[in-house]
């Protein structure tokens, strides 16, 4: 039934004369990650505020929470793969937040130096996270 009304809903948009802002069909490369850079931007800053308030509020001292993560013996995959889920988002935040500081000087505004820095921003993002997460 619900999908049937998300079906209805989906239609009735692409009939209405509605902004194609709002009804878009085919995702651009340079959307996703402008979307993607606002989300890193929220993800950090909640983290680092949600850090800050822990520090405040959990009692104990930071060495004996790191002596009780040592503690669980977890595997190296997982301590890994943890690392990397957590240097991600600032690192994508950061290499496209330099492709934007590029845009602010007029560089790379045609549509295929968008989408060619756009990989290289992805491919920098996925290497330097890799690179951070085995240190």
């Amino acid at each position: 039934m619900a999908a049937l009304l998300l079906r209805r809903v989906g239609h009735h948009c692409l009939r209405a004369h509605l902004s194609p802002l709002l009804c878009i069909r085919k995702w651009s490369l340079p959307m996703v990650m402008s979307i993607c850079h606002r989300g890193t931007g929220i993800a950090l800053s909640a983290g680092v505020s949600l850090f800050g308030l822990s520090a405040l509020l959990v009692p104990g001292s930071f060495e004996s929470h790191l002596e009780l993560v040592k503690s669980l013996c977890l595997g190296p995959a997982l301590i890994h793969t943890a690392k990397f889920a957590l240097v991600f988002p600032l690192t994508y935040h950061t290499w496209n937040g330099i492709r934007h500081l590029m845009w602010d000087l007029g560089k790379g505004l045609t549509i295929s130096q968008l989408y060619q820095s756009g990989v290289i921003v992805l491919v920098l993002t996925v290497l330097s996270s890799v690179g951070l997460a085995a240190m």
